[in-house]
């Protein structure tokens, strides 16, 4: 799952971040700097104590322990090694409190650097504030025990109160540490429980079949179920928000949907909708989605995004279509047999020498093939609509292809050798299922009727400001009447009648009344015991102002062979 909140910008290091030797080079500039600015405010005002030499070894020491600090590889040495350096610290300034008491005020106080640094290294939990506190008392008393001359309560006792607010301090310090420490715990602890539920969320979604895309109330993508679905879906369903061209979308009935009513801008604008079909593309690639789109709310009601859920349903629309083709076939099937039995019928009944139980007989032959003829003509009626044209551009090679590798099958087991030959691209306008009907019927006709171990030659080349596709046989052939009647309705030529090929003869007819409402023209040449031409001629597609269409050019064709005995069937060079 892509998550696709935007975060905002880190800062430019965190304490966390650095490495081992960075975290102590930080850890110790406080004392650094404090020392640094020490020595510049005695410069201006008290510039003789400079000259002392415990000040100047104090500064020394504190140079040293900082470039110590910069230079040791603490990540190679043991750990807890670097706690050495705020341990270290107490020396310089107790040289510093030594050199410049009584004349500076308050230098035992900077103590407290070390201190805190001890304790938020957290890496002696329950010694860090004693082992400062004792620190800082051996700091204030090894001046006195060094001194000559015997060693008074009263000089040990005078400077504790400065150890003892050390360990406020520490004690302070660790109490605010463990609290720190426990709040990011618990932070620890709720970001794991997050990131397992994001887990979990994204395992659910991509575990399912169906695209799911978030939106914030601007129509931002915030997740998306499959990754190389996102891009994809959103410029498919229509975000205004995608560099990609759009491909055009179409309603359920076909209509073209404009972008203000695309699935994303509808949910953007707040509707919930259910399994709303959209076409996307243009055939033969175009693709259906069933999408459904949910508003999400805040406490308040307020609309705070949407989610959509989009599914492939091309095959099952495929399917569907397919289902009503079958059945609309299945009707001009029945309706032929069921008009010559009636059509017999009433020859036979015609006839008084019959005697009365078989006209009876007959009346009842002719009632149910009148009941049949009525089912069918109600079935043909339920699917007229099937019959309407779609137009798109449509790329007439693509559908020769599929036409060709479909029937190469039927071809290899006829023994027929199937060849095609096509320019690079021959678009034109109309609806490609049916033109691809066209061109399966032309191609199973001329395999249908041609001889074993011929060939059945598809060319599609651009003649003018037409594609024309030709499909040749050397099967059978037609007489000149033949010819002329191929495409009437039903009509079958003594030779296909006297043959065992099944079929009605409504085929040509059908192809011949979907090509004339493409504006375009077939026409059939054909000699007995020669073989058969069809030539099916439709109109290129006219471009728009200021939109090109790909020519066809002659010098570049696609060549699909194959035929009988080919391994692994049609072959694309």
């Amino acid at each position: 799952m892509d998550t696709l909140v935007a975060r905002p910008p880190l800062a430019p290091w965190q304490f966390h971040d650095l490495s081992l030797r960075g975290r102590v080079v930080v850890s110790q500039m406080p004392q650094a700097v404090t020392t640094v600015l020490l020595f510049l405010v005695l410069a201006v005002f008290q510039a003789p104590l400079l000259a002392d030499p415990l000040v100047l070894g104090a500064g020394g020491l504190t140079v040293a322990l900082t470039m110590a600090c910069a230079l040791v590889p603490w990540d190679r040495l043991p750990d807890r090694s670097y706690l050495v350096i705020p341990v270290l610290d107490f020396v310089p300034i107790g040289l510093l409190f030594e050199g410049l008491f009584p004349h500076v005020l308050g230098v035992p106080f900077l103590a407290a650097i070390p201190v805190l640094w001890l304790v938020a290294s957290a890496q002696l939990p329950r010694a860090a504030v004693p082992l400062g506190a004792l620190l800082t008392v051996a700091m204030l008393w090894m001046p006195v025990l060094l001194r000559p001359g015997p060693v008074t309560a009263s000089a040990l006792s005078s400077p504790l109160l400065i150890p003892v607010m050390m360990l406020a301090i520490g004690t302070m310090a660790q109490i605010l540490t463990n609290s720190a420490e426990a709040k990011d715990a618990q932070l620890r602890r709720l970001l794991a429980a997050g990131a397992r539920r994001e887990r979990l969320l994204s395992t659910v979604l991509d575990s399912v079949d169906v695209g799911v895309l978030a939106l914030d109330e601007t129509g931002r993508p915030l997740l998306t179920n499959n990754g190389q679905l996102h891009a994809h879906a959103q410029r498919r369903l229509g975000h205004a928000a995608s560099s990609a061209p759009d491909p055009v979308l179409y309603d359920g009935a076909g209509a073209p949907v404009p972008p203000e009513a695309s699935p994303i801008a509808r949910a953007v604008a707040g509707e919930s909708f259910s399994a709303d079909l959209v076409r996307v593309g243009e055939p033969p690639a175009r693709q259906v989605l069933s999408v459904t789109a949910r508003v999400m709310r805040d406490e308040h009601g307020r609309a705070e995004g949407s989610v959509l859920s989009f599914s492939d349903v091309t095959k099952l629309v495929d399917a569907l279509q397919a289902q009503d083709d079958f059945v609309a076939g299945i009707s001009h099937e029945l309706r032929t047999p069921l008009t010559s039995i009636r059509g017999y019928t009433e020859l036979l009944a015609m006839d008084d020498r019959l005697p009365d139980t078989a006209q009876a007989g007959l009346e009842v032959i002719e009632r149910n093939a009148d009941q049949l003829l009525s089912l069918v003509d109600d079935l043909l009626n339920a699917h007229r609509d099937a019959a309407d044209l779609h137009v798109v551009p449509a790329d007439l090679v693509a559908l020769l292809e599929q036409a060709t590798e479909a029937a190469q099958p039927h071809a290899e087991h006829a023994g027929i050798t199937l060849k095609a030959w096509a320019s690079d691209t021959l678009v034109v306008d109309g609806d490609p299922v049916r033109l691809r009907q066209v061109l399966d019927n032309l191609i199973s006709n001329a395999i249908k009727y041609s001889s074993a171990d011929s060939t059945v030659f598809v060319v599609g080349t651009q003649t003018g400001d037409s594609a024309q596709v030709q499909v040749i046989d050397h099967g059978h052939g037609m007489s000149p009447d033949g010819v002329r009647r191929v495409f009437e309705k039903f009509y079958r030529g003594p030779t296909a009648r006297m043959s065992t090929t099944p079929g009605l003869g409504i085929g040509l007819a059908l192809s011949q009344v979907i090509v004339e409402q493409h504006g375009g023209t077939l026409s059939c040449h054909s000699s007995l015991g020669e073989g058969t031409v069809f030539t099916l001629t439709l109109p290129l597609m006219v471009a728009a102002p200021g939109e090109a269409v790909p020519a066809a050019d002659g010098a570049h064709t696609r060549t699909l062979e194959g035929g009988a005995g080919a391994s692994g069937g049609a072959t694309v060079k």
